[in-house]
């Protein structure tokens, strides 16, 4: 099946994430301390809670792509979505340190140390190397049209631009204002929460089946247009990791035959798909008494 196919795709940019952020982690807390640079490690940090991030990407991936069984119908593609769950916890608490160890910094100027050079370097060196890794996995996410690729890759390139602010605050504290480089840390500190409150309610909303109604106005617009379709009397939606379960009920002419009202259906899924290829459709007919004209004016 092509979904479990591009699911096992998508494993290339959590691994390539993953590799990034480990690496990157490593240097920067490594210099960070080295350098005393606050904002360094802060970024350095930053990168661990996106290592957790693209953790919980992967281990979704993987699960999502085990095949219905007797206690899970949908199959298992909300795997995804409880295990971002758990990853925004512990990057809020992360973000929460990063705040916490800023504060100290600075009530305390005392004990500021200004940055060295290199740390800048690095701090600019991994916005590149972040901002590539974004590329890669946006063009991916467009080929094998999955959101969870796509979310990654906007986190890639939100690390790629803490990075550059991580580098421009350190630059600031060498010229002569330390102070700088605490309020960079602060500043990502606050980035971290935000995105881990962003991840979790994305989470929560996709596990309280909500359903975006700007999706659901172009959906019934398009069922509606469906030749013999007289009404849409019921649409429900939910998403299941990247797939998207669609539930609708249409009447139709009561005078349609099985094979015809078939059709209708088959043309409801074909034209759904078209706007939404991972959408599954259940599509439940019922009649129409308002009006029992002839089919065959229906059609036309």
């Amino acid at each position: 099946m092509e979904l479990y196919t591009n699911l096992r795709r998508g494993e290339r940019g959590a691994w390539l994430s993953i590799g990034a952020y480990v690496f990157l982690s490593v240097m920067k807390l490594t210099f960070g301390f080295a350098g005393s640079s606050e904002a360094l490690k802060a970024d350095g940090l930053n990168n661990l809670t996106d290592i957790i991030a693209s953790v919980a990407v992967l281990i979704g991936l993987r699960i999502s792509q085990k095949p219905p069984d007797d206690n899970h119908h949908y199959g298992h593609l909300r795997a995804e979505t409880v295990a971002s769950l758990i990853a925004s916890f512990i990057m809020a608490v992360i973000g929460l340190q990063v705040l916490l160890a800023a504060g100290r910094n600075f009530f305390n100027p005392g004990e500021q140390v200004e940055p060295s050079l290199y740390t800048a370097v690095i701090a600019f060196f991994s916005a590149i190397v972040m901002y590539a890794v974004y590329r890669y996995n946006l063009k991916l996410s467009r080929d094998i049209n999955s959101s969870a690729v796509k979310a990654a890759a906007y986190d890639n390139r939100s690390d790629a631009i803490v990075s550059v602010g991580a580098g421009i605050g350190i630059l600031g504290a060498i010229l002569g204002a330390p102070v700088i480089d605490t309020l960079t840390a602060f500043i990502v500190g606050l980035v971290i929460l935000k995105t881990a409150l962003d991840i979790f309610k994305e989470s929560v909303m996709t596990l309280t089946d909500a359903f975006n109604e700007e999706e659901l106005e172009t959906l019934s617009s398009i069922i509606r247009k469906v030749p013999g379709v007289r009404k849409l009397s019921d649409f429900k939606g939910r998403h299941h990791g990247n797939v998207m379960f669609v539930d609708l009920t249409i009447e139709v002419n009561p005078s349609l035959n099985v094979t015809e009202s078939h059709w209708i259906t088959e043309e409801i899924e074909r034209k759904v798909k078209k706007a939404k290829p991972n959408c599954v459709v259940l599509v439940h007919i019922e009649p129409d008494y308002s009006d029992c004209s002839d089919p065959k004016q229906e059609e036309e």
